[in-house]
Parts: structure tokens; sequence; C-alpha cells
């Protein structure tokens, strides 16, 4: 199954922290990374005083299922010793499922494509960068989305 996983982080050498997580994820069986984007900053979501984050997203194949994938992809939070204190607070590492196939998931532990996806330039611009003729699920084709939005306080490294 083809799928993208968005990375995150904004503290303890952010970038560091995400190439230990594609290393996870590619060094775990059935999962096998196809393509990764280059590194995008941006300014947290909510505007509260935090350091910006470095943002990529990776495409992968995986025999896992979506649970399975998603949990493999907490295992990593943990290890690389994220804590969840405040909703979009600071964080080692975030990994989101964003893409699973062309299935629509809609559950309590998972929900895909990402419902805020079509709103974050650090999601859709690097997503476009490494699959540019995508179509997203129920939202329609990369492009338009990136249309959508502004992405002017995004900064690719």
């Amino acid at each position: 199954m083809l799928a993208f996983v968005g990375l995150g982080s904004n503290l303890d050498n952010p970038k560091e922290q995400i190439k230990r997580a594609v290393i996870a994820l590619n060094d775990t069986d059935d999962i096998e990374i196809t393509g990764l984007s280059s590194l995008y900053q941006s300014k947290p979501i909510d505007g509260t005083e935090q350091p910006d984050y470095i943002n990529a997203v990776c495409r992968l194949n995986t025999h896992l299922s979506a649970l399975e994938l998603l949990y493999v992809c907490q295992q990593i939070e943990i290890n690389q010793e994220r804590v969840r204190e405040t909703r979009w607070g600071p964080r080692t590492i975030d990994l989101d499922i964003i893409m699973y196939g062309s299935q629509v998931i809609a559950s309590k532990k998972l929900v895909v494509p990402h419902p805020e996806m079509m709103n974050r330039a650090f999601v859709l611009v690097p997503l476009k960068e490494i699959e540019p003729e995508l179509i997203v699920p129920v939202l329609g084709s990369i492009t338009k989305l990136i249309a959508k939005i502004d992405g002017s306080e995004l900064i690719k490294l």
C-alpha cells in the first residue's frame, strides 16, 4: 500500500529528530521509504511562543494495515520522547498518516486523509514535491489544494 506520513519537530535538534524518525520507519518490517521531501520551516499553528517547526513528508510502501502503521508511528514518537502536554504544543517529533492509498478512514483512532491537511502548507507543499500529480481522496488534486492556501510563511530549507 502506498502511504504518506508527515513529520514535524521543533525541539531537541528538529532536523535530527526527523532524520531519526525516517530511519526508524524505514527500518520497520513491511515499510519501505520510497520518497522524502525537502525540509520546510513553518510557524506554530496556534501562534504561541515556541520554536518554529521543521517539517517533511515521506512516501512509503507498506504491507501494514493503516492502524498498524499508526501504531508504528506512535511507537517512534514514544521512542523519541514525544510528550503530549498541550494540543499543538512543542514536540520532539510528530508523525501523522496523511494518506493511506486511496482509502477514506474515519474511526476514533485514525482519520485519513488527514482531516487538517487541506489547511496546512507544511503538509501540502512537501507532499506535492514528492508526488506532483497526487489526487487526494475526497479533496481532489494536490495542485488545487495548494492554490487555496497561503504558503508565504513556509520556508524550504
